[in-house]
């Protein structure tokens, strides 16, 4: 039984372990990707305390921070949750069951594909979503980042560290990447932006050898690459909470106040999976501090009666 049960083992829920571990509270954190999506970040130079580190590295002292305190850490992947009459949530992961008085949903997102013909096709033969882990196997090769966000332009300035070009489509106007990110992207002089343009079609039968364009690109709609990197966003992990009854809006996202309260009493949210418009490591963290300190509250001022299961 825990006070706390935090599902995701990210950094959000690293920093909220740690924190609620601080005000006594009794805390799990299960998940199955130790670290979270952070740690496939090659350069994180916006978290404070740390002028520049990778996204493992910031990972790994959060959870080394969580751990100096009783913090059990579960791998494992949650496929139910639900909570009894008696007011306890029940995490069901593969092979274990969990307690818990409280629960605090940081469950993240996942990459959103690109549905166009040859992608399914192609997938992991050309057509990537991580340069931090494929970018090596493109040295001297051409090849484009679709999207216009700051982690679109992190890729490419990751990959024109290994290809001689490297292009940015976006459908919209203008890329949007943090300031210092676009000024080292027009600093790049590998990295061409084709923007107002959309990739139609991956073309290729074993590996990839282009795409197709919406709009002429020096007279031609076709473009010859040798690698695609989608980084057009993410979808939210919030079947869960969907499942509990928590309100989500129309991205999917968890609707959570400034405390990071969900709908349901005992049921908190914070990092990529909420409804928070500016989606940060930082944030998140401090999202979850916020729910950390909730549960404390929660939990103290509840009585909490078990009885054995089978009574449900």
């Amino acid at each position: 039984m825990y006070d706390l049960m935090i599902i995701g083992s990210g950094v959000t829920g690293f920093g909220a372990a740690m924190y609620a571990a601080r005000l006594d509270l009794s805390v799990a954190v299960v998940g199955s990707v130790d670290g979270g999506t952070i740690t496939l970040t090659d350069d994180v130079a916006n978290y404070p305390g740390y002028i520049q580190l990778t996204g493992q590295e910031l990972a790994d002292k959060l959870k080394e921070h969580a751990l100096d305190y009783p913090v059990h850490i579960e791998t494992g992947t949650v496929v139910d949750v639900f909570r009894n009459k008696e007011n306890y949530f029940y995490v069901v992961t593969e092979n274990k069951t969990f307690l818990a008085k409280s629960i605090l949903m940081a469950t993240g997102m996942k990459d959103k594909e690109l549905e166009v013909p040859g992608h399914e096709e192609l997938k992991n033969r050309g057509v990537s979503y991580c340069a931090l882990c494929d970018a090596p196997l493109y040295k001297d090769k051409v090849v484009a980042v679709i999207g216009g966000s700051d982690s679109a332009a992190k890729e490419a300035l990751l990959l024109a560290k290994y290809c001689p070009k490297v292009y940015i489509i976006y459908r919209r106007e203008k890329i949007r990447p943090e300031p210092v990110n676009g000024r080292r992207i027009e600093n790049e002089p590998k990295i061409e932006i084709l923007t107002e343009t959309n990739v139609t079609e991956v073309l290729g039968e074993q590996r990839v050898v282009g795409v197709k364009l919406d709009k002429p690109y020096k007279g031609s709609d076709t473009l010859t690459l040798d690698g695609v990197f989608v980084a057009i966003g993410g979808i939210p992990y919030s079947e869960l909470a969907k499942k509990l009854g928590v309100k989500l809006n129309a991205k999917g996202e968890i609707i959570i106040d400034r405390s990071s309260k969900t709908n349901i009493e005992g049921v908190y949210a914070a990092g990529d999976v909420v409804d928070s418009e500016f989606k940060q490591a930082i944030t998140g963290v401090g999202e979850g501090v916020h729910a950390a300190y909730q549960a404390y509250t929660y939990v103290n001022e509840t009585e909490f009666i078990f009885t054995c299961p089978k009574d449900d």
